[in-house]
């Protein structure tokens, strides 16, 4: 299975030796087919999964959570209490697995950190002025750098939405590969473009792209903080990047849609769209993830009905 290294040489390394040349390249992608894009989602979202299959897929699901708090009012003993439930979603019942990171902003890193300690659960943080992004470059590897120096695992940075949209790709490219010069061999990078300010589905696939080039190891779709985040359609456009860009360098990249999954049938759904698109390779955590707070909540709860036929109390699970 490939992986991803910053400024690795590839058979598409020189579309980004100028401005002139990776404008072109982008602008030289297919155009989307919208209608078709819509489509086919929709499609593949009415895929049926019973029982066993239903099983493994909320097992699966469960274990590819970034459990997420990115509030104001975060505080350690919230922090703390995210981690453990990161570590045992489920205090009853031990088979059930562990997510794959808790999502916290920079200065909560190190707390978050002790609370999962031993347990496998990465440590993910927001960086780069999250989630506007707008602050000078260096103040954005200060906030990355602080940020693995208190033990991150993985980063999740904004781009400039406001560079991108004007057509200034080679700076988006250039912070991409800043950032990910500063998260050093310690943290995996994941890229946010915040699809639902990018406006059409031709600059998301451009956006995937040029996260891809940079040396993005994953592309993520939202902040969770605007009216659009994650939909199916553009989680598609995103899946089809990165098995393109497979094929194409040889360079796995993961994909994180994040914003509005709330329930396990909606997760389902994504992983249909993972596997019929992508393909097997990406149903791992490692290169799949969902961004969410309260997602989890209901995997645990369709996982015991599952198992018992029964829903239990309002008690069940914890509220975030």
């Amino acid at each position: 299975m490939s992986t991803n290294a910053p400024t690795a040489d590839h058979a598409l390394s020189d579309v980004a030796a100028s401005d002139s040349t990776l404008r072109r390249f982008l602008h030289g992608l297919p155009g989307v087919d919208a209608v078709g894009l819509e489509a086919r989602a929709a499609s593949l979202g009415t895929r049926s999964i019973k029982t066993t299959a239903k099983a493994y897929a909320l097992d699966l699901a469960i274990s590819m959570v970034d459990l997420t708090t990115l509030e104001g009012a975060d505080t350690p003993g919230k922090v703390r209490a995210l981690g453990a439930k990161a570590v045992r979603p489920d205090p009853t019942d031990r088979t059930a697995p562990s997510t794959a990171a808790v999502c916290v902003y920079p200065d909560m890193v190190a707390t978050a950190k002790e609370a999962v300690a031993g347990s496998g659960v990465k440590v993910a943080s927001v960086a780069t002025a999250f989630p506007a992004g707008r602050a000078p470059l260096a103040v954005k590897l200060a906030d990355v750098r602080e940020a693995v120096a208190a033990g991150a695992d993985e980063i999740d940075m904004v781009i400039d939405r406001g560079a991108f949209l004007a057509g200034n790709y080679r700076e988006v490219y250039d912070e991409i590969v800043a950032v990910k010069e500063a998260c050093g061999t310690s943290a995996r990078l994941k890229v946010i473009f915040e699809t639902g300010e990018l406006s059409t589905y031709d600059n998301i696939r451009r956006a995937s792209w040029l996260g891809m080039l940079a040396g993005a190891d994953f592309i993520k779709t939202s902040t969770g903080k605007v009216a659009v985040n994650a939909t199916p359609a553009n989680t598609l456009l995103m899946l089809e990047a990165v098995r393109d860009f497979r094929a194409q360098t040889g360079i796995q990249v993961g994909v994180k849609p994040a914003g509005g999954i709330r329930t396990a049938k909606d997760a389902i759904k994504f992983l249909v769209l993972v596997n019929e698109t992508a393909g097997e390779d990406w149903l791992d955590n490692h290169w799949f993830r969902f961004g969410a707070s309260s997602l989890l909540n209901d995997l645990l709860m369709q996982r015991q009905k599952l198992a018992t036929g029964r829903y239990s109390g309002p008690d069940y699970v914890t509220v975030d």
